[in-house]
């Protein structure tokens, strides 16, 4: 059970900045039919989507040399830069032709229509390549409570640096005080940390395949619908509410 700690209330945040993969989006199919359309091209062995998601972090060319790594130790040898190059060929292929199966979490609409509603800015921090978040983003329906997306390949470092959450907050015009972070991840978390951000984590999502319930946040909740609770009078410590919404 986790209690709100008093610095996040709907007084004191004025954004929320989202991590995208596996906290407003479950992406883990169209990451692994993308993955396996590039090793298929290179004669390689597939993964299994349960395999994919523990490769899931940090960003493509971070799960690319995941799975190049997972595959070296079976014996099979890889060109890495060509399997990013495909990687990202049939991802975007996946959206063209509308072959998605990525799929927004329970709970994620209502709680960005309610944030949106009590006047915060939202913003989406990713380690996804911005016009593959805005594309996902639109199709999905969620861009319009999406004021800002600040994407793996905006020139800047990616998480866990906080460069791109610092970016966010600067286009929001918030501090980094004022401001949450959401994630399911240790990258998210440490992102946060390192930009003097508060942090609140959902226990699904990818987190490499580590357990979420044991990331050290500031809190939890079941999923973004909980997000509103916790920020105004619903959640204060003071009524020892249970957060897992």
């Amino acid at each position: 059970m986790s209690i709100a700690p008093d610095h996040l209330s709907a007084r004191s945040v004025r954004a929320v900045l989202f991590d995208l993969d596996g906290t407003l989006l479950d992406t883990a199919a169209d990451i692994s039919v993308a993955l396996n359309r590039a090793l298929a091209e290179q004669k390689l062995t597939s993964l299994t989507p349960a395999q994919v998601r523990v490769l899931i972090g940090r960003g493509v060319p971070t799960l690319i040399q995941r799975a190049v790594a997972r595959l070296g130790a079976a014996g099979q040898s890889s060109d890495a830069a060509l399997l990013l190059e495909r990687f990202h060929f049939h991802y975007e292929r996946i959206h063209e032709l509308g072959e998605i199966q990525t799929r927004v979490y329970p709970g994620v609409a209502a709680g960005l229509a309610e944030l949106h509603r009590l006047g915060l800015r939202l913003a989406v921090v990713t380690n996804k390549p911005t016009k593959a978040s805005v594309s996902v983003l639109t199709r999905l329906g969620l861009s319009h409570w999406i004021d800002v997306v600040v994407g793996g390949d905006a020139g800047m470092h990616r998480k866990p640096h906080p460069q791109p959450l610092l970016s966010a907050c600067e286009e929001l015009e918030v501090r980094p005080a004022q401001t949450l972070m959401v994630g399911d991840s240790l990258t998210d978390v440490l992102a946060a940390r390192a930009a003097g951000l508060a942090v609140v984590c959902v226990p699904y999502g990818y987190n490499e395949g580590a357990d979420p319930r044991a990331l050290p946040c500031d809190a939890f909740v079941e999923s973004v619908d909980g997000l509103p609770a916790l920020l105004t009078d619903r959640g204060r410590p003071s009524q020892r509410r249970n957060l897992t919404a």
